[in-house]
């Protein structure tokens, strides 16, 4: 069946924005993307290693690693291509991938264009990760590779007992940090800390577009020579980087909102639970309302919309077919009202 693209009605709340901290429509950045688009134009023109490169990315770039205890990063125009561009460059066939089962497409689509053995653990479960490491000891390189704060369940993984595991076996540590940077960790910085590998996103908490890896210099020396979605495209614009510069200075210079975000999240999530609505193991923005099949999830979404929410029904491939869902996303634009309404809700419809 033909799954149409879905207009966001201006008129509803929007509870599926990965906008968490309200930067992409905050007036400092869009003033310094203002003035990039006029010093650099709507677009790169070129890739990053021809005529693409702009002192906007090497100052974002700059800002990324420093902000991430890191020696360099390397922007992409895109998280899945920092994602597919980063795990293809450090694996191929006679290597293995160790990866959580519910790890994003763009990380599994990764594994499986890389050509190395994609062997996975039970979700958020260390004691299987160092099942499946031990499986993987007669490959030349193992990844150990994971998100930090699970896109869909809301959920954090094992990263301490994780980094531990891969320091044991001899694995090298990637761990996907798209939806924990700006709003969750030290000074915002994520979850993780000591990994080799650090992958994320412009497009979520810092309000633009485009995604990035950082690690060692050496590290990202090699990408920039044999990450082939980093060569062969032309390089993020601009205007997006400036942005996304200009959403990271604002996320060092004050991390309160994210605190205050999670605590919006929390008395959310606590009352749909309350309820009787599974939420999962969600410990995050992200809120979980499982329903299990599809029709149930349209149900449920089709209600809220009636009441003046957006908030789409998750269905496959997004999740296993009956792992359906409503993935409610908060954000700093939410109000107290508008949660508590969404809530009473949730709650009417609660059968």
């Amino acid at each position: 069946m033909r799954r149409s693209l879905r207009l966001t009605d201006p008129a509803l709340i929007n509870f599926a924005s990965n906008n968490y901290l309200n930067l992409a429509d905050n007036p400092e950045v869009i003033a310094r993307a203002q003035d990039a688009l006029k010093a650099w134009g709507a677009g790169s023109s070129s890739s990053r290693l021809l005529s693409g490169h702009t002192p906007v990315h090497a100052a974002l770039e700059e800002a990324l690693a420093q902000w991430l205890a890191q020696e360099s990063a390397l922007v992409f125009p895109a998280g899945y291509m920092a994602n597919i561009g980063v795990i293809t460059a450090l694996v191929g066939a006679t290597d293995a991938i160790v990866m959580d089962r519910l790890c994003h497409a763009s990380l599994i689509d990764a594994a499986r264009l890389s050509g190395a053995r994609l062997l996975v653990y039970r979700h958020a479960d260390a004691a299987d990760a160092e099942r499946v490491l031990k499986r993987a000891q007669s490959h030349r390189r193992r990844l150990l590779v994971t998100e930090s704060l699970f896109s869909m369940d809301g959920d954090r993984a094992p990263l301490a007992e994780l980094k531990i595991l891969a320091q044991t076996y001899g694995a090298m540590t990637v761990v996907d940090e798209a939806h924990a940077l700006g709003v969750l960790g030290s000074q915002g910085r994520g979850l993780s800390e000591g990994w080799d590998v650090v992958l994320g996103t412009l497009s979520k908490s810092l309000g633009s577009q485009g995604g990035f890896a950082a690690g060692s210099r050496s590290l990202m020396d090699y990408l920039i020579n044999k990450a082939r979605p980093f060569i062969f495209t032309t390089g993020l614009a601009p205007v997006c980087a400036a942005a996304a510069l200009a959403s990271l200075q604002i996320v060092r210079r004050d991390v309160q909102p994210g605190e205050v975000l999670q605590k919006r999240a929390q008395r959310l999530r606590e009352r749909v639970a309350r309820q009787g609505w599974n939420v999962l193991q969600s410990q995050s923005q992200i809120i979980p309302v499982h329903v299990g099949d599809a029709e149930k999830a349209l149900a449920l979404s089709g209600r809220l919309r009636e009441s003046g929410f957006f908030a789409p029904a998750i269905r496959p491939p997004a999740v296993h077919a009956q792992e359906c869902r409503l993935r409610l996303s908060v954000t700093l634009e939410h109000t107290e009202e508008q949660l508590d309404h969404l809530a009473k809700v949730l709650g009417d419809g609660h059968e």
